[in-house]
């Protein structure tokens, strides 16, 4: 039977790659965006050009009163391209970066990581979960930075940090339904993320490609298809685990 894989924040970076590598793997595809319609629809329309089916659905990941409405959007999706009404595959992906020192973050820039990063995957998955087929997989993203510090990243990878710790809890409690939880864990990837301040200022794509055995830093499809295997019955036995993907970063 052809998996279906849900991944937040599919409209753009990490989350398009993983979406198209899904796909390519024979998988069917549920993508959420925040604000940007057009682009979710155009990955949408281009993983429906290769055969597969996909739909895209607006989620605020930051904002948990909204999850309710969501599930119910979601139900009715699964219903009607695929007759279901479960999927597969959870891959929270969604999020943002603020770089701040910790002496000048403020409450707000702190909240809002919290909001986004952990609990917003704590309860849209908690939200899911009776959706989750048994026998499924859940894959949370974290950083490179929650094992190798650079300033000004404080409260973005303590919130990846909190995250490592949930998914290890949630593979243990979900065990029982034989669903697996890993976090993986990407270095620095020249995408829009944080601005595209990795890929296009200068200075900080050499700051941490000087930091990264491979002498570069990665890009979006170094992460997707590692993501999209980790889902593939080749890895049913990984499990709880912290995956680093960041082409030795910091070693």
């Amino acid at each position: 039977m052809t998996t279906i894989s849900l991944v937040t924040g599919g409209s753009r970076g990490l989350g398009r790659s993983t979406a198209h590598s899904i796909a390519a793997r024979g998988g069917d595809v549920v993508i959420t965006y925040q604000s940007r319609a057009d682009e979710a629809r155009a990955v949408a329309a281009e993983i429906a050009a290769t055969g597969r089916k996909a739909v895209a659905l607006q989620l605020d990941v930051g904002n948990a009163a909204t999850f309710p409405a969501f599930v119910s959007m979601l139900r009715s999706a699964l219903g009607e391209s695929w007759g279901r009404d479960t999927f597969d595959h959870l891959v929270n992906n969604a999020g943002h970066g603020d770089h701040a020192l910790i002496a000048d973050t403020t409450e707000a820039q702190f909240d809002q990581l919290v909001d986004v990063h952990f609990k917003g995957v704590f309860f849209l998955t908690q939200a899911l979960l009776p959706m989750l087929a048994d026998g499924g997989r859940i894959v949370n993203l974290s950083s490179g930075l929650t094992r190798v510090s650079a300033p000004g990243w404080a409260a973005y990878s303590a919130v990846k940090g909190a995250v490592e710790v949930l998914s290890v809890y949630m593979a243990k409690e979900l065990g029982a339904r034989g669903i697996a939880v890993n976090t993986v864990a990407p270095g620095a990837i020249e995408t829009d993320f944080f601005g595209g301040a990795v890929r296009d200022t200068p200075e900080f794509n050499k700051f941490f490609a000087d930091m990264t055995a491979l002498g570069r830093v990665g890009v979006a499809d170094d992460i997707g298809p590692m993501i999209a295997s980790l889902l593939g019955p080749d890895n049913r036995w990984v499990n709880a685990q912290r995956i680093e993907v960041s082409g030795g970063q910091g070693i």
